[in-house]
């Protein structure tokens, strides 16, 4: 395990959102007692900090920002569930490394459960519900409604030293867990649910930040159920914060798109990946190591083991041509680079097409190793643009491949 990064803290202080008016009946909305405890919470600056405890009840509320040195608890059969009022939703600036809406120009809604600049923060319980809402906002992506980028259901932003723990997250409007510019983060035991027709509800993205842990935990999305990201085109160029160490471990789950992915949106750069003990069911894709002509950014050191999928449409896809642009003044000449690929001990059943690697002619790939991959035979792959020749599955072990198969 690597979730000892972050230490789970003791808190003696504790208050309730009852004490500041807080109703559980699904119908009164709790905005207003959420901000005057989290208020409390920041000013009181409680030695050891303070738990937030929610009992059973579900509590609807607008959104809300977290607070340094605080715990998020909520009981079995306690939910805190997002307002469909959109017009309750602030907006925020857009990202820098993103220079605008990943949806749509301009600023984009604040998250859920929003926080910026922060340390020592625990969203934990005994698994209750932390629920999205996000239909509404699904319809208004549908329609082509939306003004603004939907909002996620958690963004943590500049900040350090996080667990999110034992926690079921559902109906996300957009991603559900989004770490940005952070370090230091442990995700585990979590449960994160959507439809498979949700559109972007992306399960977890580590995006340019550092020192981050994902395990033992279940997610069932509408898209990626971990994308690790860093940034957009020449927005993350400028911005340059790579994310690097991060681990991917004991993760189960299903998706129409894919279950471990890297990109697309990488020109911070992504190194220092592990992902290893996965278990994918009816997946678009398995694997997909993702990025496209404009990122920029070196995608390096990733090592992917003992996977498993059950009815995937492709096992493995690494792909240079992937994902669109913010806008036109992206650089054409800013091409990625993606090189120390090792994906070992990879099986799986009902696999249509075990594998596609689509590289770049100015920017090839190097360093692609893939070992004892079992996804229904070699004759189904697809290669092109890849240089030194086409990439071997072998059964050898990468460090005794030569370099005509890697």
């Amino acid at each position: 395990t690597c979730s000892g990064i972050v230490p789970m803290r003791i808190r003696e202080d504790r208050i309730s959102i009852e004490d500041f008016g807080g109703v559980g009946d699904g119908v009164t909305l709790n905005t207003n007692a959420f901000r005057k405890a989290i208020y409390r919470i920041e000013h009181l600056n409680r030695t050891g900090g303070t738990i937030l405890y929610i009992p059973p009840g579900e509590y609807l509320t607008g959104p809300f920002n977290l607070t340094s040195h605080m715990t998020l608890y909520l009981a079995r059969d306690a939910v805190i569930k997002a307002t469909v009022d959109t017009k309750n939703w602030p907006l925020i600036a857009p990202l820098p490394s993103y220079g605008r809406g990943r949806e749509r120009p301009g600023g984009r809604y604040m998250s859920f459960i929003h926080g910026d600049g922060l340390y020592d923060v625990i969203i934990t319980g005994e698994n209750g519900t932390i629920d999205g809402q996000g239909d509404v906002w699904w319809n208004m992506w549908r329609q082509r409604t939306l003004e603004f980028t939907r909002p996620n259901i958690v963004e943590l932003m500049n900040s350090k030293s996080i667990i999110i723990s034992n926690v079921t997250f559902k109906n996300s409007p957009f991603w559900n867990i989004h770490p940005v510019y952070c370090s230091d983060v442990v995700v585990n035991y979590v449960t994160i649910l959507a439809p498979a027709d949700s559109p972007n509800t992306d399960g977890i993205d580590p995006d340019s930040s550092s020192n981050v842990c994902i395990e033992d935990s279940y997610i069932s999305t509408g898209d990626d159920l971990v994308a690790v990201k860093s940034g957009w085109d020449q927005y993350g160029i400028s911005y340059n914060r790579p994310s690097q160490g991060i681990t991917i471990r004991r993760l189960t789950g299903s998706s129409p798109f894919a279950g471990i992915a890297v990109g697309s949106e990488t020109s911070g750069g992504v190194a220092d990946v592990i992902a290893e003990h996965i278990n994918l069911s009816n997946m678009g894709i398995g694997i997909h190591l993702k990025t496209n002509i404009g990122r920029g950014g070196v995608i390096r050191n990733i090592s992917i083991s003992n996977v498993y999928m059950y009815k995937a449409r492709k096992g493995i896809k690494i792909s240079g041509d992937v994902g669109d642009h913010p806008d036109e003044n992206y650089d054409r000449n800013a091409l990625p680079v993606l090189k120390d690929v090792v994906i070992k001990d990879v099986s799986g059943d009902f696999v249509q097409q075990p594998g596609l690697i689509h590289g770049l002619k100015k920017a090839p790939f190097s360093g692609i190793c893939l070992s004892n991959v079992s996804l229904g035979g070699d004759s189904g792959w697809q290669c092109s643009d890849v240089s030194g020749g086409a990439v071997r599955v072998s059964p050898l072990p990468c460090a005794e491949l030569t370099s005509s198969q890697q």
